[in-house]
């Protein structure tokens, strides 16, 4: 048995994506929890296993899974037929393992580095910066329609979760947007729209 911890319009919004470009709704239970905003709405849900009352959580018959990427790789090893992801074996399978860490290792420290408004030789060393950020993404879009080339696959998905949910971080450079604008043309996106609003107009009717 699968089930997904989750909090609409979060992080684990991107996981709801993943289940619908995998066509397995009917292999995953999804519970709906409350969490602490950065607004400093919400808080702890003590429905939520979670460790530290954060989601995405899955949980596969009793086995926590936590971290966007972890649960990304794990669904698309699980469901391969979808195709998001290359297999065990893929010769692609090696970069599609990157770009789910280098989400994780870069992407979101560069980002809440930034927002913070930190700056210091150490982290400039260890993560870089956004420009290097933004030329690591731009080079790999520049000759393919998508990270892993023609085809949109979850790699995609969890890097532009990152300019989805906070548009000013979009940088203003072409291949990107172009990107963005592809990634957020698939039907997914509408329906995890949509099945977020849903579930926030239940929230608020209680």
């Amino acid at each position: 048995m699968l089930t997904l911890y989750h909090s609409p319009n979060s992080r684990s919004s991107r996981i709801i994506r993943l289940i619908d470009e995998l066509d397995v709704w009917n292999e995953i239970d999804v519970q709906i929890v409350g969490v602490a905003r950065n607004d400093g709405s919400g808080g702890r849900d003590p429905k939520n296993p979670h460790p530290e009352g954060k989601v995405p959580l899955l949980v596969h018959d009793g086995v926590e899974i936590w971290e966007s990427n972890a649960i990304i790789l794990y669904l698309t090893d699980l469901f391969p037929k979808a195709g998001m992801g290359p297999v065990v074996g893929d010769p692609q399978r090696g970069r599609y393992l990157s770009w789910l860490a280098w989400y994780g290792n870069v992407v979101e420290p560069v980002i809440a580095i930034g927002v913070a408004n930190l700056s210091h030789p150490v982290l400039d060393v260890t993560f870089r910066g956004m420009p290097e950020m933004i030329a690591r993404l731009s080079a790999a879009l520049e000759s393919s329609l998508f990270l892993m080339g023609e085809r949109f696959t979850a790699a995609d998905l969890l890097l532009v979760s990152t300019f989805t949910w906070s548009p000013d971080a979009a940088p203003d450079n072409q291949a990107i947007k172009e990107w963005i604008a592809r990634c957020e043309a698939r039907p997914s996106a509408k329906r995890m729209a949509a099945f977020d609003s849903n579930h926030l107009e239940q929230s608020n009717d209680t």
